[in-house]
């Protein structure tokens, strides 16, 4: 099993959006690296700490699950989404998704600020300088660490 840090802005996609809906094709994603993480790493049942970004309190706000493999992400065919990729072929998709599950959330909110402030995170790619990705792998003690924060 896998560990993931997954980002939204809450008013794209929330916590509580995917609370109501329950599972949601994580789409829209347009970065290589962010794709091949999904692509090549991760499995069905893979932990996701759910982040909410560019918002006024930005950080970890609930739990999810991966619930598929990753498969192609239709937006980038619909030449009416902000997500259409004109280059991307169907025989050959270009963007990929994984579907996410709820699983709960946080009794509170553990901010970036508070996660950038624990010794024991330096290593979190979430807190290094210029790591902007939307995906990003999470270690098993970085995950139980930042549980433990609840």
């Amino acid at each position: 099993m896998r560990y993931w840090l997954m980002k939204s802005e809450p008013e794209e996609f929330s916590i509580d959006a995917l609370k109501k809906k329950k599972l949601e094709p994580w789409n829209g994603v347009r970065n290589y690296q962010a794709r091949n993480f999904m692509r090549d790493d991760m499995k069905v049942g893979d932990g996701v700490l759910f982040y909410h970004s560019n918002c006024d309190e930005p950080g970890v706000v609930g739990l999810a699950e991966i619930r598929s493999e990753a498969h192609p992400d239709p937006s980038q065919f619909d030449p009416k989404s902000d997500y259409y990729d004109a280059g991307s072929k169907r025989e050959e998709p270009r963007w990929l998704l994984v579907d996410v599950g709820y699983t709960r959330k946080l009794k509170r909110t553990i901010t970036l600020a508070e996660l950038k402030d624990k010794p024991q995170l330096q290593d979190l790619a979430l807190v290094k300088k210029g790591n902007r990705l939307s995906i990003l792998p999470v270690s098993r003690a970085e995950w139980d660490f930042i549980l433990s924060l609840e």
